[in-house]
């Protein structure tokens, strides 16, 4: 298994990349609550999957720093915490090393 701090690199950057999704996504005017495709914030580094959220699920998601949105199934219990989920989307919060290297 990949180390925690590459695990946290990892999610960060798709953080990253949700994050300019939400930008355009919001500034096109798509409603708040229409689904629209995310990049899963899932630390595996081959995982190019994606998750259908609305914006208002993806901002109540990110109302906390060390939480991320990834697929059902793609937690890794070593550096995270399942806090909530459905069959679309987990919500994950890091802990250790993972969530210190996504903070950075």
């Amino acid at each position: 298994m990949e180390s925690e701090r590459a695990i946290g690199r990892n999610e960060a950057l798709f953080r990253e990349v949700n994050e300019r999704i939400r930008e355009i996504t919001a500034g096109q005017g798509v409603p708040f609550d229409e689904r629209v495709l995310f990049q899963c914030e899932c630390g595996r580094l081959d995982c190019h999957e994606q998750i259908e959220l609305s914006l208002a699920e993806y901002e109540a998601a990110r109302a906390r720093e060390r939480q991320f949105l990834i697929r059902p199934g793609h937690q890794i219990e070593a550096v995270e915490s399942v806090v909530r989920g459905n069959d679309r989307y987990l919500i994950v919060r890091k802990h250790g090393e993972a969530a210190d290297a996504a903070d950075q």
